[in-house]
């Protein structure tokens, strides 16, 4: 455990994972949290209700484009390490809008390193060498996998998505401050997350209000894409232990080790709401699921091999999909009302004041 009065920055804190991962280190206790977010569609501070008024929790929002407000924040709170998590991450808007995505997958994440380089340069020796700079990306940038084979850390890079190709960009960027400058960095890549206060476009919870509501389940292609899903906790305990034991300029991949098709996944999601709402009219839900024309450039097939972080950092998921899904499942048939307000105009609570250096 780290002293009581050192930081840890947070990008992207208020969204689906930053907001889990920043409830978890508030209940660590171990670091002030600085949560710094832009607010976007995806950000939410109702996702933090339970730790806003915490004194380990200072949230900011700001943008990490903006170089003199993250320069103001390692200013004034000294962070021991930065979590990267800020980003544009649909690929469906990446296909409709690349611009947002390189603006703030590539230049975002420059714009921190650069910050961070400049404050790294200037603190202690013996606080350069407990710094480190987390970069959380996806196993999106290794492109798609033929139907068998795992991505690992030496998977070259092939995206194929507007969204897979800048966090691709930003990852060779983070590797690059490491080589060239010396800065402590990490990056993970991670497997499709899923959970409670994910943003209701995302595919589990689109999937579950539309079977409630008995709308359309729209399934990409023939639905036999195939994705590895690892529950949202268990993500973040990942990254806590990889800021904590991994290793500077290190990559570590991880995954749930949990492969379905997207219509498996479906077709579980419709026999949960089946079993939990057995009053619905339109009952058997799967009768709801209509085949879409294919996204373009969609991926077949995704898995992650996390044995590296495993072996190295001793991780190991706590969820098995079975146990996650109905978690998720229950968490949103009783929270409607979130669901709503984030659909209903993508931003649920009011703007907050701008930080101001002390």
């Amino acid at each position: 455990m780290l002293s009581n009065d050192s930081s840890v920055l947070v990008t992207g804190g208020a969204g689906f994972i930053g907001s889990c991962l920043v409830k978890q280190l508030v209940a660590c206790g171990s670091d002030r949290v600085v949560n710094l977010d832009k607010l976007t569609y995806a950000g939410s501070l109702d996702s933090l209700s339970n730790v806003m008024e915490s004194p380990k929790h200072r949230f900011v929002q700001g943008d990490i484009c903006d170089g003199q407000l993250v320069r103001e924040l390692f200013k004034e709170f000294r962070p021991r390490a930065v979590m990267h998590l800020a980003a544009e991450s649909h690929v469906d808007r990446s296909i409709v809008g690349p611009s947002e995505f390189l603006r703030t997958n590539v230049t975002g994440t420059v714009q921190m390193l650069e910050e961070a380089l400049r404050f790294w340069r200037a603190e202690s020796a013996e606080n350069r060498e407990r710094f480190r700079f987390l970069h959380v990306s996806t196993d999106e940038v290794y492109g798609s996998l033929g139907p068998t084979g795992s991505f690992t850390e030496s998977t070259p890079y092939s995206p194929n998505s507007p969204y897979s190709a800048s966090k691709a960009a930003s990852n060779h960027f983070v590797g690059a401050y490491h080589q060239t400058y010396g800065l402590p960095t990490l990056i993970s890549n991670c497997s499709n997350n899923y959970g409670p206060y994910q943003f209701p476009e995302k595919l589990i919870p689109l999937m579950i209000q539309n079977a409630v509501a008995g709308k359309p389940l729209p399934v990409y292609g023939d639905g036999l894409n195939v994705r590895d899903w690892l529950y949202v906790d268990d993500h973040c305990q990942a990254l806590q232990l990889i800021l904590l034991d991994g290793r500077p300029g290190e990559v570590y991949n991880v995954g749930g080790n949990t492969e379905r098709t997207n219509l498996d996944m479906v077709q579980t999601i419709c026999q949960l709401v089946d079993e939990r709402c057995p009053n619905l009219p339109h009952r058997p839900c799967a009768s709801l699921i209509t085949f879409v024309k294919d996204r373009p450039g969609h991926d077949r097939r995704y898995a992650i091999d996390a044995t590296k972080l495993k072996r190295e950092l001793g991780w190991q998921p706590r969820e098995s999909l079975d146990s996650g899904i109905q978690k998720t499942v229950d968490w949103y048939l009783a929270n409607t009302d979130w669901v709503r307000r984030v659909s209903s105009d993508g931003q649920v609570s009011p703007k907050v004041p701008r930080f101001e250096a002390q």
